[in-house]
């Protein structure tokens, strides 16, 4: 994977790099990577992959960069998110410098939850689990506050 991809852009630029950074990895693989709902199993199993791997986190970081912003850019283009520059607190609470807000207000960390699988593992880190969140919920109802995914009201 190109090092590039250790970066991550401002909000206005995240389409263009998950763009980038899904072309290079399917390139020489067959991925499904199509932007749907159901290809989110294939970030979690890619995230097990790496971790089986055994490598420290450094060295997977530009990949597990790239997987985060796939599953943002699928909240976006599935759910009616919008990419957003996280505000200094929001910056130290997700240790991310962008997310993704839903139509109810809500700001969510897809980069922090693909770190978190890649940590921790575990089907309670799953990615396809946390757009599944998504559905159903009013915007009177406050999740969590782990900053693998889900903030208060913002």
């Amino acid at each position: 994977m190109d090092s590039d991809f250790g970066t991550i852009p401002g909000a206005q630029d995240m389409r263009d790099y998950v763009t980038r950074f899904v072309a290079q990895l399917t390139e020489r693989n067959r991925l499904p990577l199509d932007y749907s709902v159901s290809s989110l199993r294939i970030v979690d199993f890619l995230v097990d992959g790496l971790r089986r791997g055994g490598p420290e986190r450094a060295q997977v970081e530009g990949v597990l960069r790239g997987l985060g912003g796939y599953v943002g850019e699928v909240m976006v283009r599935r759910a009616g998110g919008r990419w957003v520059d996280f505000d200094s607190g929001q910056r130290e609470f997700f240790e991310q410098p962008v997310g993704v807000r839903m139509p109810d207000g809500r700001a969510w960390n897809p980069l922090g939850k693909v770190v978190n699988r890649f940590e921790a593992g575990g089907p309670e880190e799953s990615v396809q689990r946390l757009y599944l969140q998504l559905h159903g919920r009013s915007a009177g109802r406050t999740g969590g506050t782990r900053r693998s995914g889900r903030t208060v009201s913002c």
